[in-house]
């Protein structure tokens, strides 16, 4: 078939969860399929975006630019677009120009299938013309907006989570049914978009890991030692983190008082560097080359996440590496691993605590979540299998199949 992979925000490099699950199930694609990629990103000068054409059959990308997140730029521009009716987090990146772009490429060539990765690019898709158009959705967007909303505390920030809650629920619902059909990463993700459109017209397709790339160290871990990776540029995460510096962290020091947390992922703000600058044994890395050495000399991994949606690549590559992981419920929601077997569950921070401090003294227990946790991920969840699924879903689609691929 002949597949056109459309993604704001480029592809590489694989700096986060959305580009990690978009670059993967599209390499899969491409092993049996004619997929082309159409991306906009603010370019860099060490872009590698001309590497993909080793991968899929053309690459086109746009040049775009943003203004600097929360930088004075970006609060311009959001006031611009208050009176818009339309989310923030898309009319940034969507502009006339792509749409015009992109509809002259797909007059100029027909494709049997469009895939619109992730609902902040929808805006840029010509729905009017021929194809059928696949929605891949990595969280639900309205989801993420409201637990934000509800969790914030500057007044300001509440507003503005407010609007992009409100404005992205519309936008949400219109592209859901404007689309053919619909990829969830998650049956918890499934059910909520059922509750709009055709439960049959939605699929899942669950994250995936690199099992090779990812594998458990031979060396021990320090002791004492916790780690959180993720895009701190995300605000989920920076919140997270946040909550556990100042909830979790202080109560685990009161029973081990050498306890070390490493927060490890790209940007991370002057506030989270400031407030980490006010505990002792907690380094903020910014970007790193590999998570793995990190990853690997910690005792206990942590995902305190509040807010959040979709599925979180970073507790399968916390599993694949064999590590002992305690997350919050929405931390993990949507992902197979049972509470007590492959990782454990906690949502109340003095309970959250006292499960890290008695893992972090039973390094028996930490081994056995960890050797579960890798077989779990090990048996179903590898990007190559997770990509074949998804090459079966687009086979399947109504008017998706021409002969010559049966």
């Amino acid at each position: 078939m002949k597949i056109l992979w459309v993604k704001s925000g480029g592809l590489v490099p694989l700096d986060h969860g959305g580009k990690i699950r978009s670059f993967h199930l599209a390499k899969v694609l491409a092993q049996s399929h004619e997929v082309s990629l159409f991306t906009f990103y603010p370019p860099t000068p060490d872009d590698t975006h001309d590497q993909l054409r080793q991968i899929f059959s053309q690459v086109h990308c746009v040049p775009i630019t943003i203004p600097q997140q929360r930088g004075a730029g970006e609060y311009v521009a959001y006031a611009k677009n208050i009176l818009s009716g339309r989310p923030y987090s898309a009319t940034k990146y969507c502009r006339p120009h792509i749409t015009d772009l992109l509809r002259k490429h797909l007059l100029a060539e027909s494709y049997d299938v469009i895939i619109c990765d992730f609902l902040l690019t929808a805006p840029v898709i010509p729905w009017d013309l021929p194809g059928t158009k696949v929605l891949f959705t990595h969280n639900v967007e309205t989801q993420i907006w409201e637990r934000q909303f509800q969790v914030a505390r500057n007044p300001v920030w509440r507003a503005v989570c407010y609007r992009e809650f409100q404005t992205m629920r519309r936008m949400e619902l219109h592209y859901l049914r404007l689309s053919d059909h619909v990829l969830a990463v998650s049956e918890t993700d499934r059910n909520f978009f059922a509750r709009f459109v055709d439960p049959s017209k939605i699929s899942v397709i669950p994250t995936g890991v690199d099992t090779e790339y990812f594998r458990p160290a031979e060396e021990e871990a320090q002791p004492n030692t916790i780690v959180f990776t993720g895009s701190m540029d995300w605000l989920a995460n920076e919140d997270g983190i946040l909550y556990f510096m100042r909830e979790i962290l202080p109560r685990i020091r009161q029973e081990i008082p050498d306890t070390t947390l490493c927060v490890v992922g790209r940007r991370p703000s002057k506030k989270l560097i400031q407030a980490a600058h006010e505990f002792r044994g907690v380094e903020v890395t910014g970007t790193v080359k590999d998570i793995r050495p990190y990853v690997a000399k910690a005792s206990l991994y942590v995902v305190p996440l509040l807010v959040g949606g979709g599925t979180r690549l970073k507790i399968f590559e916390a599993m694949a590496l064999g590590k002992a992981i305690i997350s919050t419920s929405i931390g993990a929601e949507g992902l197979p691993g049972v509470s007590g077997k492959h990782l454990l569950l906690s949502d109340q921070p003095e309970d959250f605590a006292r499960r890290a401090i008695e893992l972090l003294r039973d390094p028996q227990r930490r081994n056995e979540l960890g050797q579960c946790a890798r077989r779990l991920v090990e048996l179903d969840y590898s990007w190559q299998s997770v990509g074949n699924s998804l090459s079966k879903v687009i086979r399947d689609l109504p008017g998706g199949v021409r002969p010559a691929d049966r």
